[in-house]
């Protein structure tokens, strides 16, 4: 399967998971195309946006920062993620991200169910 660019559905969502200003979200794959995975697709943050904090206890999702920087809190644990790093929550872990820098925070993720 070949996904392009122009045909992968955009929305913005505000206050994502109870966090701060408006995330732009990229489903780059819809997931009825994929066996086991929820979600597929790449979240812009501005300046100042966060996605709050949320579990995952049947699935695990990766964030794969690809541009700006960030704070990961990862089961109360803050953490400095920027360009290249991958961030790994699943069985029943905790985790909420904040752009911490000027420019967009820029994550590939996707979430495996169980």
């Amino acid at each position: 399967m070949i996904f392009k660019p122009k045909d992968m559905r955009s929305q913005v969502r505000s206050l994502m998971k109870d966090g701060l200003g408006d995330v732009t979200v990229k489903h780059m794959v819809e997931c009825d195309d994929l066996p086991n995975i929820r979600f597929l697709g790449e979240m812009t943050l501005p300046a100042g946006a966060s996605i709050g904090d949320h579990t995952h206890a049947t699935e695990t999702e990766y964030y794969i920062i690809t541009e700006g920087v960030g704070v990961v809190n990862d089961n109360g644990e803050d953490q400095r993620v920027g360009r290249g790093d991958v961030i790994v929550t699943g069985g029943g872990a905790t985790h909420r991200i904040k752009n911490a820098g000027s420019t967009p925070l820029v994550i590939i993720a996707f979430i495996v169910t169980d």
